[in-house]
């Protein structure tokens, strides 16, 4: 990489940190991913693993719609909290035992379990790979030996997707 794409990838880096900062999407972030939840749970111009996932608000009982990213590793799909624990998706999901709808062209029931943190490094780093968004939010490099993954594991929830 040039110095010059090095110096774009870091300015972008750290917009995108500023967007979330404090590990929550700003105004101007929330309404974007209002814009993008629409889009992918039409499924009509993004990538086969961008889904909107729609959770139980904790406190409001409504349904909340978000973008997310879908990671496969070893046949299996998961969603990975790039802002980490206190998210609030992350939260609404425990509250509401794992139950989640993913929208993509259609309706998928499903249940998400929290995955260990010692299961969590090859996961990482796959989605680091197929969500471009996340890296900004997550500090290791995704081409990083899976030990590097491992330091981090702890702080970024993954949970595994199983349908119903």
């Amino acid at each position: 990489m040039n110095r010059i794409t090095q110096s774009l990838v870091g300015h972008f880096g750290a917009l995108k940190r500023k967007l979330y900062e404090g590990s929550r999407p700003g105004s101007f972030m929330r309404a974007w991913n209002r814009i993008d939840a629409r889009l992918y749970a039409s499924g009509v111009f993004f990538p086969r693993n961008a889904v909107t996932l729609e959770v139980v608000g904790r406190r409001t009982g409504r349904p909340i719609s978000l973008p997310v990213a879908v990671a496969e590793h070893d046949g299996e799909r998961y969603l990975v909290s790039m802002l980490g624990p206190n998210a609030n998706w992350v939260r609404n999901v425990r509250a509401a035992g794992g139950h989640a709808i993913l929208r993509r062209r259609g309706r998928e029931v499903v249940t998400l379990e929290e995955i260990p943190v010692e299961q969590r490094a090859p996961v990482l780093r796959r989605y680091l790979a197929v969500a471009p968004g996340a890296r900004p939010h997550i500090p290791v490099d995704r081409r990083a030996p899976l030990s590097e993954f491992e330091g981090v594991s702890h702080q970024y929830p993954v949970f595994r997707i199983r349908s119903q």
